[in-house]
């Protein structure tokens, strides 16, 4: 069986404003393996982005344990933090975040420049991510000269070019019509045959639907949690 990838124990989330306390996250437990693709569902409000922040290090529990590769990692410093997630989490956002004044290409080598890695090495890891994702060829193109299906293709080449541990996505078609929505997932799953694991946190159930399993969460709380028959079989 595949190592445990993600573990949370216990992990609680409370944001403290003008005397008022809010759980955000209560106590949730939860174990990602290698090689799963996990979606994590619930109305607007209930928890899911604050549980995507803390999985992808961009925030810290209030309580309860985080293990990511076996390795505890809500005591880490800011510097720890940031150099993990440059190298072993790929995130990918609703609002895809490219820099608008830098080509496609430069778009997905950046991340690669903050890591050090060697100029050759890097133009290859990034012009190899762009072909995986279909984008190659508009390499030299700016963000605004793509449709939002294509802008977000090069956002999950981005987050595929330093090779993550896990892929983190938020809402990934969330600005996106039906058709490149759909396209978009697509491009996911067949990520997921290739051996990435995929945490995706989205509201549609059509789209949890492409996970091996989907988390359900309500109010903070993991409520339900069932394991989906294969799409390709329904």
């Amino acid at each position: 069986m595949p190592e445990s990838l993600i573990k949370l124990e216990g992990v609680t989330k409370v944001f403290l404003t003008d005397e008022v306390e809010t759980h955000a996250l209560s106590g949730i437990h939860l174990d990602i393996r290698q090689g799963e693709y996990v979606s994590i569902a619930g109305p607007s409000g209930c928890g899911k982005s604050t549980l995507l922040s803390i999985l992808g290090l961009l925030d810290s529990p209030s309580d309860g344990t985080y293990l990511l590769n076996g390795r505890p990692v809500q005591g880490l410093s800011l510097p720890e933090r940031a150099r993990i997630r440059n190298r072993e989490i790929g995130f990918i956002f609703q609002s895809f975040n490219l820099i608008g004044d830098l080509t496609v290409f430069e778009n997905v080598e950046l991340p690669l420049t903050y890591r050090g890695m060697p100029a050759a090495e890097r133009k290859a890891a990034a012009m190899e991510a762009l072909e995986k994702v279909g984008m190659g060829h508009r390499a030299k193109h700016l963000p605004s000269q793509l449709s939002g299906g294509q802008q977000q293709r090069v956002a999950v080449a981005r987050a595929l070019a330093g090779k993550p541990a896990v892929l983190l996505a938020d809402e990934p078609t969330g600005n996106l019509d039906s058709k490149n929505g759909d396209s978009v997932m697509q491009l996911l799953a067949e990520l997921h045959k290739g051996g990435a694991t995929i945490v995706m946190v989205t509201h549609d159930v059509r789209f949890a639907r492409h996970a091996d399993r989907t988390i359900h969460i309500f109010d903070g709380r993991v409520v339900q949690e069932q394991v989906e028959s294969d799409p390709t079989l329904a």
